[in-house]
């Protein structure tokens, strides 16, 4: 199973840490904050990895190599005309992805996700089009942004949860659109209208990296 870590986007409410360097490779507790997520990948037996940039893109060769010095094997994504959103971004990688469901990480998140478990349950995903999985509601987005049905991902619901930026999404979603800026969104809601969208809910440690102060904290509690 294959997986692909987001790290395109222009992390403006990070400025002017993200002036010169990408959100992704800012540093945590004495690493990339994208290791982490690379390092579960690798310790759930995902080695195959593919990595989209946009800003200041060349620094992400340099500072992750091959993939060797964690055990994986990374691919790289370019956007040279600048990020194309997260829809966009997948469908550019394709090529690279393969013809099975792959995993994609959000590659300004900080999780203790059990990666395995999406490894484990992959014939299960074969019958939808995307497997999202959902967090507690954070400060910064109270209101959620799905609901769970038996199992079965919803735009209504009393109780919505946040999805995480890690799901399991299968080729077929982006069947026949070409390479161009797209959000998510629509796509999900297209899986969800024909029934073939699912999800799950994550309580352990998952943080959104999404401001200084995020950073900041996280920092200080890997430090500890």
């Amino acid at each position: 199973m294959k997986a692909m870590i987001l790290a395109a986007g222009l992390g403006e409410r990070m400025k002017p840490l993200t002036l010169h360097t990408p959100k992704p490779l800012l540093k945590v507790a004495g690493k990339h904050l994208i290791e982490y997520s690379i390092e579960s990948l690798v310790s759930a037996g995902i080695t195959d990895i593919v990595i989209n940039y946009a800003h200041l893109g060349e620094q992400f060769p340099k500072a992750l190599g091959s993939g060797d010095k964690y055990g994986a094997n990374i691919s790289y994504s370019s956007e040279d005309d600048g990020p194309l959103e997260t829809a966009g971004g997948i469908i550019n990688a394709l090529p690279l992805l393969g013809d099975e469901a792959f995993i994609i990480v959000n590659g300004d998140i900080w999780c203790d996700y059990p990666f395995e478990k999406l490894v484990q349950n992959q014939k299960a995903y074969e019958s939808s089009l995307c497997h999202l999985v959902l967090v507690s509601n954070p400060e910064h987005n109270e209101h959620g942004d799905f609901a769970l049905d038996a199992g079965a991902l919803s735009e209504q619901g009393e109780i919505k949860c946040t999805y995480s930026g890690i799901g399991v999404f299968h080729p077929q979603l982006f069947s026949g659109l070409d390479v161009q800026t797209m959000r998510l969104k629509p796509l999900l809601q297209k899986a969800i209208d024909l029934n073939k969208a699912t999800g799950e809910i994550y309580t352990g440690d998952w943080s959104d990296i999404g401001t200084v102060e995020r950073l900041n904290d996280l920092s200080n509690r890997l430090s500890c």
